[in-house]
């Protein structure tokens, strides 16, 4: 008896944890808000329910004289899966022109599934898919770090309203050697400051620091923010 309540709720429950921490362990590391414990959670969470579907016929209710009760998980998987999205709404945000946030909902909504997939007892199914999306997290990352690709990045400055060469001074920094031309623009105009945003591409992090030492080092320039996107 105990050897059987192991296999039917403590192999799907450790097989949850430890794929949740897997893939949570990479968010973490990156310093994500949804990291090692929210993915733990989420993937105990979707077997947990999945486990509940699998196990209708043991739920505290008496069916009606002379029906017959038909039980469909599949149901359950949906349920889960589309309350997930709410979770993964919650770490999306915007920054200039940039998204952020979409691999970390992407893993949340992965490791949902993995759950799922354990509490249905599908445990090959469901270790493969942690170690493929391991792979994907972990590996295409340090492939992708050494592809030569310009690097996009969303450029905040503000200078003075009375300082009439500053904004000619700020593009010919913007459009130096090392960075692509404008994708984007937004401006922003107060009675002290006018603020533009730029989003453009720049070669590495080198190129980065030099352009901001050069708005550093303009006296007109009152603030200013480079925010690469995510790679």
């Amino acid at each position: 008896m105990e050897t059987e309540l192991l296999e039917a709720v403590g192999l799907p429950i450790l097989g949850s944890i430890v794929a949740g921490g897997v893939i949570g362990l990479e968010r973490e590391w990156r310093g994500r808000a949804a990291g090692f414990r929210t993915h733990i959670l989420v993937c105990l969470a979707s077997t947990l329910l999945m486990l509940a579907a699998m196990s209708q016929a043991d739920w505290a209710f008496e069916a009606l004289p002379d029906e017959n009760i038909v039980t469909d998980p599949t149901r359950m998987a949906h349920g889960v899966l589309t309350g997930i999205g709410f979770l993964c709404a919650g770490v999306i945000f915007r920054t200039g022109f940039s998204i952020h946030g979409l691999t970390t909902a992407a893993s949340l909504w992965i490791t949902s599934a993995i759950g799922i997939l354990f509490g249905a007892g599908l445990y090959g199914v469901g270790a493969l898919g942690t170690a493929v999306t391991a792979l994907i997290l972990i590996g295409l990352r340090l492939v992708s770090r050494r592809l030569p690709a310009l690097q996009v990045v969303d450029v905040e400055v503000a200078w003075r309203r009375d300082a009439s060469e500053a904004e000619r001074g700020v593009e010919a920094l913007l459009n130096g050697d090392d960075v692509r031309g404008s994708l984007s623009q937004a401006f922003e105009m107060t009675d002290d400051v006018v603020r533009r945003t730029w989003r453009l591409k720049a070669r590495s992090d080198l190129e980065l620091k030099a352009l901001s030492h050069g708005l550093a080092a303009r006296t007109d320039v009152v603030a200013y923010r480079l925010t690469p996107r995510e790679r």
